[in-house]
């Protein structure tokens, strides 16, 4: 076999391998036996039948799939005698030589690598990042304030339906009724029909013209108990009866609350919940921080290594490894966030390498809580036991792609900790609107 290299610049390469003859032909002999040996012909008993058979129905399949191990054996051992770091994987070459499968003899097979740029970047206190710091107002802790008591607040009786209240109505037409139905102002779109209902008391009645009082269609077919292809049957005119107006009243300042919001013991009195409230403002602020922070590290480090990809053999090799989901032209209209992420993979690859940096199991299953107790949070379980998160912890870490994301997090924090750590903060004063317009 002769392989033939092609150093196309310092980011791409091309290999030729020439398989003569000799390269396959008592491999090909081998397949072919092998075939001879589990074929069940008929007319023939087992393994009997002639080569000439076996050759004519299966030599083109033996050949194949000889060329291919011989090749694949050969291009993995050039990459490592060579000590080559390429990126993705070896493509076939667009300008391979055609060969010529129906009279076999020298078969010539090249491809495209991508070779991985070197990677150079430190940190030092010479290295200067931002770092906002969100200011918190009066006005913001009194929202967030008000936000956590409502968060936990319930539905109470009230004299008139205000524009965010419920009203719990009986609705008929004809002989249809449809008792106790929960009819929430919010959602009504129709500006004219929700200002119809906004200073509904108790007992009063009203025409409604359900298709345009409830326009959301699944919403509406839940209301009235049919399918939402049965909507049609229903008559479009019903009268309303309230009989009740709900409105929802904040949590008030007891120890229940205080327990209910921050867990047992947290604190004591209005005085205490106040501090907790502030805490928690702050983390949250925190995390905003943190997150600007990672942006703009991330931005600067990729910077600062400055690294060239091979560009054109890299979106060759996206389209490939997705099987040709995409088209050139998509791959292109996505490729620089794309490249910016992979260029930052090399960064923090080369962080964790220079400084001994490792991931932890340990780390890589408290990322998993910590995403399960988030998950459980925005479904407003904010006191889930501990039992429950292990467990969806470790269903995340079950699914491949999850357990990757994961993994990709946790690396992002240990190298971007050690860049914190290690580089110059440059601290400002930001407020939350102009931190959270950075961020969008």
């Amino acid at each position: 076999m002769e392989i033939k290299q092609n150093r196309v610049d310092d980011l791409n390469m091309t290999v030729t391998f020439v398989l003569g003859k000799e390269d396959w032909e008592e491999s090909r002999k081998k397949k072919l036996n092998d075939y001879r040996r589990k074929a069940e012909i008929r007319g023939f008993r087992r393994g009997m039948a002639p080569m000439s058979l076996i050759e004519k129905v299966h030599g083109g399949q033996a050949l194949a799939e000889v060329l291919n191990t011989t090749v694949s054996e050969a291009l993995s051992k050039f990459i490592e005698d060579e000590k080559l770091n390429i990126l993705g994987e070896p493509l076939p070459s667009e300008e391979s030589e055609k060969n010529d499968w129906d009279n076999p003899d020298v078969f010539t097979f090249s491809f495209d690598l991508g070779l991985a740029p070197e990677v150079n970047v430190s940190v030092t206190a010479e290295d200067k990042i931002p770092y906002y710091n969100v200011t918190v107002t009066k006005a913001a802790l009194e929202d967030y304030r008000h936000g956590l008591l409502k968060q936990f607040g319930q539905l109470e009786s009230a004299e008139a339906a205000g524009e965010d209240d419920f009203i719990i109505a009986d609705f008929e037409a004809g002989d249809q009724k449809i008792e106790g139905a929960y009819v929430s102002l919010r959602t009504i779109s129709d500006a004219k029909v929700k200002k119809s209902f906004v200073g509904l008391k108790k007992d009063d009645t009203r025409q409604v013209d359900i298709t345009k009082a409830f326009a959301n269609e699944a919403d509406r077919a839940a209301m009235f108990h049919v399918k939402k292809e049965e909507l049609d049957t229903l008559p479009a005119k019903w009268k309303m009866t309230v009989k009740d107006v709900k409105t929802f009243v904040d949590a008030p300042l007891t120890q229940a609350t205080f327990d209910q919001i921050f867990g047992e013991g947290s604190c004591k009195d209005e005085a205490g919940f106040d501090a907790k409230v502030k805490e928690r403002l702050q983390a949250e602020y925190a995390q905003e921080s943190d997150y600007r922070f990672m942006v703009d590290a991330k931005e600067y480090l990729i910077g600062k290594a400055a690294i060239t990809l091979p560009d054109a053999f890299m979106k060759r090799w996206i389209m490939a490894a997705n099987d040709g989901k995409f088209t050139m032209e998509q791959i292109e209209a996505e490729y620089d966030l794309f490249a910016k992420d992979f260029r930052w993979n090399m960064v923090r690859g080369k962080i964790m390498k220079d400084n001994g940096l490792k991931v932890e199991m340990e780390d890589v299953k408290k990322q998993a809580r910590s995403m399960a107790a988030y998950q459980f949070a925005m479904y407003g379980m904010n006191n889930v036991p501990e039992e429950h998160l292990d467990k969806y912890a470790e269903q995340l870490l079950g699914d491949r792609q999850q357990a990757d994301r994961i993994v990709e997090h946790v690396e992002d924090d240990i190298a971007l900790t050690w860049v914190r750590n290690n580089a110059t903060l440059e601290k400002k004063k930001i407020s939350l609107e102009k931190m959270r317009e950075l961020n969008k």
